[in-house]
């Protein structure tokens, strides 16, 4: 029994060491070496489509968007005004709830950590500031849909959110 275990170990030993062997490729003569030239610019990756490890070309995904979300998101914040008037409802996080003597305000920050105080009533990029209370602020936001159409919703941001929701 002894016997059959050294030599089923030593077979599969001799299996895996042929098989090493097989995978890697025979190492080239090292090449004489050029003198040394001067600095190079990194050659444009631009230029070149994307080339797969195997060698294939890689071809762009069919169903997704020409019209990619992010240039278009990236050219529209590009053209914000300064200000109030440049803040968009999705990308605001809503940090604080101020009870002033001449009313509630909001305490929010953009996405470049910039803050701003906000009352109801205030106008915003997208929409304007609806209610702001205790545990949280209610905008009313009016953006287009994929076809260009208009379309008007209220968002609630909350101080504390739940699990699952998103500020």
């Amino acid at each position: 029994m002894r016997r059959l275990n050294i030599l089923l170990v030593g077979s599969l030993l001799t299996v895996a060491a042929c098989g090493a062997q097989a995978q890697t490729a025979p190492s080239k003569p090292a090449a004489k070496t050029a003198k040394p030239s001067a600095k190079r610019a990194p050659a444009p990756t631009a230029a070149k489509p994307a080339a797969e490890p195997d060698g294939k070309i890689a071809r762009r995904d069919p169903f997704e968007s020409l019209t990619s979300r992010q240039e278009a998101a990236s050219r529209v914040t590009a053209n914000l005004p300064p200000g109030k008037a440049g803040l968009q409802v999705a990308s605001l996080r809503l940090d604080g709830i101020v009870k002033a003597p001449n009313g509630m305000i909001a305490v929010v920050t953009n996405p470049q950590s910039r803050t701003y105080f906000l009352r109801e009533g205030d106008q915003l990029y997208d929409g304007k500031v609806d209610k702001i209370a205790l545990d949280g602020v209610s905008f009313h936001e009016i953006g287009k849909d994929a076809f260009g159409k208009p379309v008007e919703r209220q968002v609630n941001k909350r101080i504390y959110s739940s699990v699952g929701e998103q500020q």
